[in-house]
């Protein structure tokens, strides 16, 4: 079987190239291949003696370096003798003609052998005097993950050859760091014509020439410049509730929580209703505190993290969409709802004890009852026909009218009640939703009344002092006035 024997020319001039690498180099008889004659050893070499054959015309072929890669290995797995391969740096750093030609040799069809050079990679410590033990991480420009980047560590970013590279990789550090902030761009790091450029983050594109030995150095990034990323939510809500945090926030329970949690959503919904996006981030924002503060007082005593609650819902949210995380087909919205809804009932392994049971007992009287409603309503405990739901709404409001006339407030509380579920009735009939018609008055009074408080204060007045025949007037007044947006 055939042998490829794999070289690295290390990162700088031939200074640095180590002695064995280089007299392998020389007492080579036949031709070497190498992936590129760009590298400042190749020139030093050749000048002694060294014939290179490059792969080069084979970049000038393909549009992307996946193809180039998968060329070179194949045009090297095609020679007929043993192979001498050499490639800038080390081979086995950012160099993935030599994964594949790894991948070739474990599918049987190879025998490799992979000897050192220098990475670049030391001489980028050297030349930027820093230790990675500090924390260090290492990408390649053209395949990097933002959501890898952890930016309290130093951070290189290699093969940044050229303009459009350094732009891409700009625009994806800009999402986390602000536009002056310092990055080194640094060029043949270990050779004579090293170089490095410090300049603000927004100038790494047009300021400095780059090249193929080039990179980019992110120095560390300071926590509280990372104030928008979720760990350091994290860290602050931990700190609150630790001991030396704050006394309020280190006597929450679960219970006491409760309220600010219903009271967070709906201040985030009437942001919503008033279309207020800046609102909306801060409500959005309150509604994560309140689930931060409620897993971190799991955490606390021990029962869950945010890590278990981030979990469930990323499962959840991966079983129950089968149509994009599976094989599953679906034709409409309607077909991902009974999909979800069996996915669901699997899931809990077994029927539940009543078709009620998913209905929370906290929801909000009104949607309670409109959704307790479409449950009796799918066993077939339904009128067909909207006419007697409305017989029914006027029987409530008489028994109501009844116990008023009684003058019996408990029972005139139990018969309002069922006015009320009677009208949640006749909303679902017609496909309303009790709720936003309720919400919509709601707001349509608010309305009026805020009108009302206007006009009465360009008077000097306030409202106390209207008779109500005036306050009447004012409302009509207002009603006028807000016709249109009403």
């Amino acid at each position: 079987m055939k042998t490829i024997h794999i070289l690295g020319l290390g990162a700088g001039d031939l200074e640095q190239l180590p002695l064995g690498v280089y007299r392998k180099l020389l007492q080579y008889k036949g031709t070497i291949y190498t992936r590129t004659l760009d590298h400042p050893v190749v020139e030093d070499l050749q000048s002694e003696g060294v014939e290179f054959s490059s792969f080069d015309e084979v970049y000038k072929q393909h549009d992307g370096f996946v193809d180039v890669y998968e060329t070179i290995v194949e045009q090297l797995i095609e020679k007929e003798e043993d192979v001498l391969y050499v490639v800038p740096g080390h081979p086995m750093l950012a160099e993935r003609t030599v994964q594949l030609l790894i991948e070739a040799r474990d599918a049987g069809t190879i025998e490799l052998v992979i000897e050192g050079g220098q990475s670049f990679l030391d001489a980028t410590f050297q030349a930027l005097e820093i230790d990675p033990i500090e924390g260090f991480q290492f990408f390649d420009a053209l395949d990097v993950q933002p959501a890898h980047l952890q930016l309290m560590n130093h951070t290189i970013f290699c093969q940044v050859y050229d303009t459009m590279v350094a732009s891409e990789l700009k625009l994806m550090l800009l999402e986390d760091l602000s536009p002056d902030y310092p990055v080194t761009i640094v060029t043949a790091a270990g050779s004579k014509g090293q170089r490095l450029t410090t300049v603000p983050l927004e100038e790494l594109d047009r300021s400095v020439e780059v090249n193929n030995l080039t990179s980019v150095y992110v120095p560390p990034v300071q926590e509280d410049q990372l104030n928008h990323q979720f760990f350091r939510l994290r860290e602050v809500i931990r700190r609150l509730r630790a001991p030396g945090g704050c006394p309020w926030d280190q006597k929450q329970t679960h219970e006491s929580l409760r309220e600010y949690l219903i009271e967070e959503a709906y201040e985030f919904i009437d942001a919503v209703n008033r279309e207020d996006d800046d609102n909306m981030i801060e409500e959005l924002g309150d509604v994560l505190l309140q689930v931060m503060l409620h897993s971190q007082i799991g955490e606390d005593d021990g029962f869950f993290t945010i890590g278990d609650v981030i979990q469930s819902v990323t499962d959840k949210m991966i079983r129950r969409h089968p149509h994009v995380f599976g094989q599953v087909t679906v034709n409409d919205a309607e077909e991902v709802v009974t999909n979800w809804e069996a996915i669901k009932q699997v899931e809990k392994e077994k029927k539940p004890t009543s078709l009620l049971d998913s209905i929370p007992t906290s929801f909000p009287g009104l949607l309670q009852a409109e959704e307790l409603q479409k449950k009796a309503a799918k066993v077939g405990f339904d009128w067909d026909d909207v006419a007697p739901v409305l017989e029914k709404m006027q029987e409530e409001w008489q028994e109501f009218e009844e116990a008023r006339e009684n003058n019996n407030r408990e029972e005139m509380e139990k018969e309002f009640g069922d006015y009320l579920f009677a009208l949640a009735n006749v909303a679902r009939h017609y496909k309303l939703n009790s709720e936003q018609a309720l919400q919509r008055t709601n707001t349509k009074f608010r309305t009026r009344l805020q009108a009302m408080e206007r006009t009465v204060q360009e008077r000097n007045d306030t409202l106390e002092s209207y008779s109500l025949e005036e306050l009447e007037e004012l409302w009509i007044d207002a009603k006028e006035k807000n016709k249109g947006a009403e």
